[in-house]
């Protein structure tokens, strides 16, 4: 029996990649390679075959990962990240995030190592302690956040396990807003994936995690030119959930917005702020912004107008998927050559 390796920090102070960024945007290097620019998908989750039909079009578009949420109720993270890890050959696959409420510290530690061992270099488990509806929704209660996940986290690093070790170390993210939280993120574990953020967002974030640690941000995009339709449907998703979710709303008065700015789904200013909306080439330049303010890779999530939560998976995603990818993709080739677009 083996006492689980370092489920968070396993690699270490990483260095940046030489002539991505100066020393204060590093680009991160972790045991997964997990490329510039990811998909993120929310809800609960579709049948099977069109998930994984969604994974490998998301693949063979040129899109580096693809995150999801866990919902309660929804698809289990774990599960559901192996069936689209079988049905993939290079995709990255994320849980974005599975909730530490959902199971308890051993069964986390040996579900990541399950996965990890299977799939090497090929997955990363975002870990994070979600919000108090959907915790309760669990029959859990949302108590000491902070600290609960901290302990669970030195849980899963104190775990005893005898699965096979995997041949590439395990990356581990957290769910991470506020500073505390993040400093969390870089103490314990191998860097954040903040959602729901703004560019200030990740310029700070970056500052808090210094270099070596992971910055992977969600971006909600509207492919829409026109301002007030753009705006229309970048409400749909501001005023779902987001702006009524304590979390977010400390996190964005953590950046200045005010009440006039968070009433109802947003001010238009937070709006913009929050989602990229624009064509092709405006929503690119939004996605380069982040990386400049320190991102390591974005995971962008198309707003439709349909809401997966509300009403069910989203199939005119892929669309925006496909019309975004030769702008976005790009960026993984640029990338990798020292190249800015």
């Amino acid at each position: 029996m083996a006492r689980a390796e370092s489920i968070g920090c396993a690699h270490g102070a990483q260095s940046a990649r030489p002539g991505h960024r100066d020393a204060t945007k590093s680009y991160t290097i972790t045991a997964v390679n997990i490329g510039t620019v990811g998909v993120w998908q929310g809800g609960f989750g579709p049948p099977a075959d069109v998930d994984r039909a969604f994974a490998a079009e998301v693949e063979s578009l040129g899109y580096a990962a693809m995150w999801f949420g866990e919902a309660p109720g929804g698809k289990e993270a774990f599960t559901r990240a192996t069936t689209l890890l079988a049905s993939t050959s290079t995709l990255v696959i994320a849980t974005g995030i599975a909730s530490i409420w959902g199971r308890d510290p051993l069964t986390t530690a040996s579900a990541i190592r399950t996965v990890s061992e299977a799939f090497p270099g090929r997955f990363v488990a975002g870990l994070g302690v979600s919000h108090a509806p959907a915790v309760e929704a669990r029959g859990a209660r949302y108590e000491r956040p902070l600290s609960r996940l901290r302990e669970y986290l030195a849980a899963m690093r104190g775990a005893t396990l005898g699965s096979p070790d995997p041949d590439v170390a395990p990356t581990v993210v957290l769910a991470a807003l506020g500073p505390r939280m993040l400093g969390l993120a870089r103490d314990a574990s191998d860097g954040a994936h903040p959602y729901f953020v703004t560019v200030e967002h990740v310029r700070r974030a970056r500052s808090l995690l210094g270099p070596g640690k992971l910055l992977a941000p969600e971006l909600a995009v509207v492919l829409e030119p026109d301002a007030t339709e753009a705006r229309r449907l970048a409400r749909s998703h501001t005023g779902s959930f987001y702006l009524s979710a304590p979390n977010y709303v400390r996190a964005l008065r953590w950046l200045g917005w005010d009440d006039d700015d968070l009433e109802g789904a947003g001010s238009d200013a937070l709006v913009d702020a929050l989602v990229a909306w624009g064509d092709e080439e405006a929503i690119a330049q939004r996605v380069r912004e982040y990386l400049d303010a320190g991102a390591d890779h974005v995971c962008i999530q198309p707003v439709t107008g349909i809401r997966p939560l509300l009403d069910g998976p989203d199939h005119a995603a892929i669309e925006v998927l496909r019309r975004l990818a030769p702008a976005l993709t790009a960026f993984g080739d640029a990338e990798s050559s020292g190249i800015r677009p």
